[in-house]
């Protein structure tokens, strides 16, 4: 394994396209203050070794008819490990459920969901989330208000210890 340390511009680089990625490689290397030809290399390079994972549209989803936003927390009833799988394929599969995240403690799951409406959501938790192999219970907080929706990560707070051990 080879330990690859980013430098100024790679965080600059990471930060720019965080904030908009659909910004041309012209744009990028201006606002990082490099050339075009490099910059591209090294987003290239930040790809192949996994610090950009793809590039998305963050869409509105009030805007498209998504008026309900839900978290559920979910408690299973074993949490052996093909279980634990079994339950996160389940969310994979479920398309009102945008996040699942495992946690420890009193609940196994954290599920971030979305729905048209309240009786969509009530639908979803009553005919496949309570009914779902394993699934002991489930407690919901409906979401009233958004006050920071920021995606990725604060390169900024760890800008001097950033680093990832990558293969080779």
């Amino acid at each position: 394994m080879a330990r690859h340390r980013l430098d100024e511009i790679d965080r600059q680089i990471l930060a720019e396209l965080q904030s908009d990625g659909r910004m041309t490689n012209v744009e990028l290397a201006r606002r990082v203050g490099i050339s075009a030809p490099p910059c591209l290399r090294r987003v290239r390079a930040l790809e192949e070794q996994g610090f950009i994972k793809g590039y998305h549209v963050k869409l509105d989803g009030h805007s498209l008819g998504f008026e309900v936003q839900v978290f559920a927390m979910v408690g299973l009833q074993s949490q052996a490990d093909a279980d634990l799988v079994a339950f996160e394929e389940k969310c994979r599969a479920w398309p009102l459920v945008r996040e699942c995240h495992m946690l420890n403690g009193e609940v196994d799951f954290i599920l971030k969901c979305v729905a048209p409406d309240l009786s969509s959501f009530q639908s979803f938790l009553t005919g496949e989330l309570l009914t779902a192999p394993n699934v002991g219970s489930v407690k919901t907080s409906l979401v009233i208000r958004v006050a920071k929706d920021e995606p990725g990560v604060p390169l900024d707070v760890i800008e001097d210890k950033l680093a990832v051990v990558t293969t080779e």
